[in-house]
């Protein structure tokens, strides 16, 4: 496990030198056996099963840089849970997904809306790299992030942020100030 990822329960740091940390809700797809160039017909032999993620962004760094790497690698930014479904459970292409900053609901959407199904994902990553057991692909955020919100919305220590998944559940996560 790499210093970027968090589970259920539990918190994540919002570090004390960033100023616009943001919330994402997304559907994770964990690949279970090993998928090089595998087609869209065949990907879901190679899906364990699905998560939700809270892909917290640091906006500052990720625009700075103009990448996501920086922004996107703070300790604790990638929250999963609280559940691991198999594939064989759950049919991702109709789940409602929702986002709550302190009870209030900041994104909402379906994966119906997706602009990419998971199976053409896998099968486009795994043409461009091996996929290896635990792997875990994030599919992208509906609209209703907290940075282009007018005003900005943007996370403080103290914020609960709660990612929602039909079929797998609620991540739940307070948010804490970094030591210093």
């Amino acid at each position: 496990m790499t210093s970027e990822l968090s589970g259920h329960p539990g918190h994540f740091v919002h570090p004390s030198a960033l100023n616009e940390v943001d919330y994402e809700v997304e559907l994770g797809v964990v690949i279970g056996r090993t998928a090089k160039d595998v087609s869209a017909d065949d990907a879901s032999d190679y899906i364990a099963g699905y998560t939700a993620i809270n892909d917290v962004s640091g906006r500052g760094t990720q625009f700075a840089d103009e990448q996501f790497f920086r922004g996107k690698s703070y300790d604790t930014f990638a929250l999963m849970g609280p559940a691991l479904v198999p594939d064989a459970r759950l049919d991702p292409s109709q789940l409602d997904v929702a986002c709550r900053v302190n009870g209030e609901t900041m994104q909402s959407s379906n994966t119906q809306e997706f602009i990419f199904n998971i199976d053409e994902l896998v099968e486009y990553i795994s043409g461009i790299t091996t996929l290896r057991p635990g792997d875990v692909i994030s599919t992208g955020t509906p609209g209703g992030v907290g940075i282009f919100r007018d005003p900005p919305e943007l996370l403080e220590p103290g914020d609960t942020v709660e990612v929602e998944i039909d079929g797998i559940g609620t991540l739940a996560n307070p948010i804490v100030a970094e030591r210093e």
